[in-house]
């Protein structure tokens, strides 16, 4: 079967003229030949003209899919529970769903059985993001402060039970919260340790 030979590609995902190439056919071909392995249950399609092998997916770290959760809406970088648990600031476990801040829109993205959530937020917002292991993903802080942000409008579900509350940075606290509306620098003083004043 000549599926098969897609395994020599090494990438994580790939486009119709990584397959034309390994396969020997045309771009056209390729496009079709990988609407018909989408359809056969052999490649996941993560967004147009990007795909992922079925076995590699079933198999991807979590470093992996927030690679894949940064594509998949750019520009876009891990944050909120998602990035809290990475960092083991949070006892919330979280399977086959990953949250992102984006600039352009807030949407939902289903691809196979994961959940991909992206909530759009202020462009002046958009900052305290670092990028490790080819993903951004936001600094503990920030994905705290994102959290808060969002929980002051009414908009997330913030457990703060569930949340390792010596394991954030004061300082770099107090400097990413400048540009915080004063609802979410409210939330922080609410809690003598983050007392920004």
């Amino acid at each position: 079967m000549r599926f098969f030979d897609l395994n020599k590609i090494k990438k994580l995902y790939f486009g119709y003229e990584d397959i034309a190439k390994v396969l020997g056919i045309t771009p056209e071909s390729a496009k079709v030949t990988a609407s018909r392995y989408v359809t056969q249950g052999l490649l996941v399609r993560v967004k147009r003209n990007y795909y992922v092998i079925k076995d590699r997916w079933e198999h991807l770290k979590k470093e992996s899919l927030f690679s894949i959760a940064n594509l998949i809406q750019t520009p876009s970088y891990i944050s909120f529970m998602t990035a809290l648990e990475y960092y083991q600031i949070t006892t919330q476990m979280q399977r086959y769903f990953f949250e992102s801040v984006a600039v352009k829109r807030t949407k939902e993205a289903k691809i196979d059985t994961i959940f991909f959530n992206y909530t759009k937020i202020n462009e002046k917002l958009y900052y305290g993001f670092v990028k490790t292991d080819g993903f951004f993903i936001a600094v503990p802080e920030k994905a705290l402060l994102d959290s808060l942000y969002l929980k002051s409008m009414g908009r997330y579900d913030f457990d703060s039970s569930s949340i390792d509350f010596n394991r954030f940075d004061r300082n770099i606290l107090k400097n990413l919260v400048k540009k915080f509306p004063k609802r979410t620098r409210g939330i922080l003083e609410q809690n003598d340790y983050f007392r920004t004043a």
